[in-house]
């Protein structure tokens, strides 16, 4: 478990984040976190980025998956 300090910083106070820790979690500088408290605890996340259609894009292997999805029991004069 990492460590770190508060520090002065400005009016204000801040900490460090290990290079490590940004690395794993694919942060870089500007990156939004979202802040709470949980238990007592500090909790920063990852804010949720919606991907562009060129990164859609490149992720597509060419293939479309197709599953399964229960719309309920007909209700009407519906074709099965």
């Amino acid at each position: 478990m990492d460590q770190v300090a508060i520090r002065a910083w400005g009016n204000s106070q801040g900490i460090r984040i290990p290079k490590d820790i940004l690395d794993q979690l694919q942060l870089k500088v500007s990156d939004i976190l979202e802040i709470e408290i949980e238990n007592d605890a500090i909790v920063l996340r990852k804010q949720f980025k919606h991907k562009t259609f060129e990164e859609r894009l490149a992720e597509y292997n060419g293939k479309i998956s197709a599953c399964d999805f229960d719309w309920g029991n007909p209700k009407g004069k519906e074709l099965l």
